[in-house]
């Protein structure tokens, strides 16, 4: 799967965890969604770097505070 764009990389985190972004927006903090936790981070980038065959600077992510933080990371990474 292509997770260039954001609506790729919001349906990859609808159909793998459930987390729908609609309500919320891209630029809600992570802290801010309900089903949000270090797991859920977890599972998200094992996810991406299964995903893109790469891996991924996990320091930048943690310290990401939206999503639309970690798309940016992602696309970095291309």
């Amino acid at each position: 799967m292509d997770l260039g764009s954001l609506d790729d990389f919001h349906r990859l985190l609808h159909d793998e965890f459930s987390l729908d972004l609609r309500a919320q927006g891209p630029g809600t903090r992570l802290a801010d969604l309900p089903q949000w936790d270090s797991v859920l981070l977890l599972q998200l980038i094992t996810l991406i770097e299964e995903q893109t065959g790469r891996r991924l600077p996990v320091r930048p992510i943690l310290e990401a505070g939206t999503i639309e933080d970690i798309h940016a990371l992602v696309k970095e990474q291309e």
